[in-house]
């Protein structure tokens, strides 16, 4: 069974294309936005203020839109999207919270981080609640298959945490290993929200591996552009400081590609910057020029459009409509984005 694309709301085709999934599920993301506000309801004060600090700082609502558009896609079911579709961006927003202590961040979307608003204890024990809140809406829907995809994408992310923890400043980690992080800490939220809209909407395992590698290779992408963006982006576009990756010592697609090529010189200032995070003025402009030199930036760009493709692959075995069409505009621009 296909969506009923008919009462979906027109998507302009020249917007950004978060901007036309939002619009074909305008409707469906007042409903997960309702919902979101609700959960992260608590008679703890600072639970709510402090989830509503960051879940209201803007954000595309990726995540939720998938899991919406890859159950639309293969059927209606009325509201039960909803509440999942709201874990699914609690399960998001817990990791960011998490995250940000971990790195030590101070700027999250364009304003100061939560840990640096309200501290590092306090972000972890909200980060906390909402994965709880995010537990109780899965158990709510009442699918088992459902609550062991995304139980199962939130292990895997903690996992991915620490292991991009134990590889941070270690210039031996090789680009699988670098692919086994993103895998984790990234592409498998986006593999778990997007597998579940075919359980949800009744539809069989064909449509639900589809949209499964459909999230995974869009995980994928969207990450290995990210990490090219901390090197290349216009820092008022991004919403965050530019070069943060490496002034935290993580090896990411561009690092990892110039240190194969990396001459005597080049791998002593690597093993210096990153490796003992040991970092002067002009370290992050001489790094830009290594990477250039090496085509690193372009051959993580090359990369980030493999498994675009790939996701172009799965996609199109799903039924043709505007959300097809939607979903795979999202995938260019995981990869194209300037930002």
């Amino acid at each position: 069974m296909t969506a009923n694309t008919a009462s979906l709301k027109p998507a302009d085709k020249a917007a950004h294309p978060l901007d036309q999934l939002s619009a074909l599920l305008g409707d469906d993301m007042q409903h997960v936005n309702a919902m979101i506000i609700k959960n992260m309801h608590s008679d703890v004060q600072l639970i709510p203020q402090l989830a509503a600090y960051l879940i209201a700082a803007g954000g595309k609502r990726i995540r939720p839109l998938l899991t919406l558009a890859s159950t639309r896609l293969y059927g209606d079911m009325g509201p039960r999207p909803y509440g999942l579709s709201a874990s699914v961006e609690f399960i998001h927003t817990a990791t960011l919270l998490h995250d940000d202590v971990v790195d030590e961040s101070v700027e999250r979307r364009g304003k100061s981080s939560a840990n640096i608003v309200f501290g590092n204890q306090a972000s972890v024990l909200v980060g906390d609640f909402l994965f709880s809140r995010a537990f109780q809406l899965m158990v709510a829907d009442g699918s088992l298959d459902v609550l062991r995809i995304l139980s199962t994408a939130s292990a895997v992310i903690a996992e991915g945490e620490v292991l991009q923890l134990a590889a941070a400043n270690d210039t031996s980690t090789s680009l699988d290993q670098y692919k086994n992080i993103i895998a984790a800490k990234t592409a498998a939220l986006f593999s778990a929200a997007c597998e579940i809209g075919p359980i949800i909407a009744g539809s069989g395992a064909q449509a639900q591996q589809a949209m499964r590698d459909y999230g995974h290779n869009l995980g994928m992408a969207f990450q290995i552009a990210d990490d090219v963006l901390d090197y290349t982006a216009d820092e008022a576009k991004l919403g965050k400081t530019v070069g943060d990756d490496f002034r935290e010592g993580k090896l990411t697609a561009p690092v990892l590609m110039a240190l194969e090529k990396a001459n005597d010189e080049e791998r002593a200032f690597w093993t210096r910057t990153m490796g003992e995070l040991n970092q002067q003025d002009g370290d992050l402009a001489t790094a830009k020029a290594i990477l250039k030199r090496h085509g690193a930036i372009e051959a993580g760009l090359v990369m980030a459009r493999d498994y675009a493709a790939a996701g172009h692959a799965a996609l199109n075995t799903a039924p043709p409509s505007p959300l097809r069409d939607a979903l795979a505009a999202v995938l260019d621009f995981a990869v194209e984005r300037d930002h």
